[in-house]
């Protein structure tokens, strides 16, 4: 039999264009700083840490632009 199977693709589906995210930037916290990202996530409006942390860094950048 050299039939191919119809199986549908494992993993997340892509995201329509222009929803994806850019780039992904590597990073280290330590134990510490992680437990307290993701207490002040679970604190905020922000519904992941990942989203806490960008909501963070664009307000800082924002601030430093003024």
């Amino acid at each position: 039999m050299s039939g191919k199977k119809n199986t549908k693709k494992r993993g997340r589906p892509k995201l329509p264009k222009g929803e994806a995210k850019g780039r992904i930037v590597p990073v280290r916290f330590s134990e510490a700083e992680l437990k307290a990202f993701a207490k002040a996530a679970k604190q905020s409006e922000q519904n992941t840490l990942s989203a806490w942390i960008r909501h963070t860094l664009n307000e800082a950048a924002n601030a430093t632009l003024v």
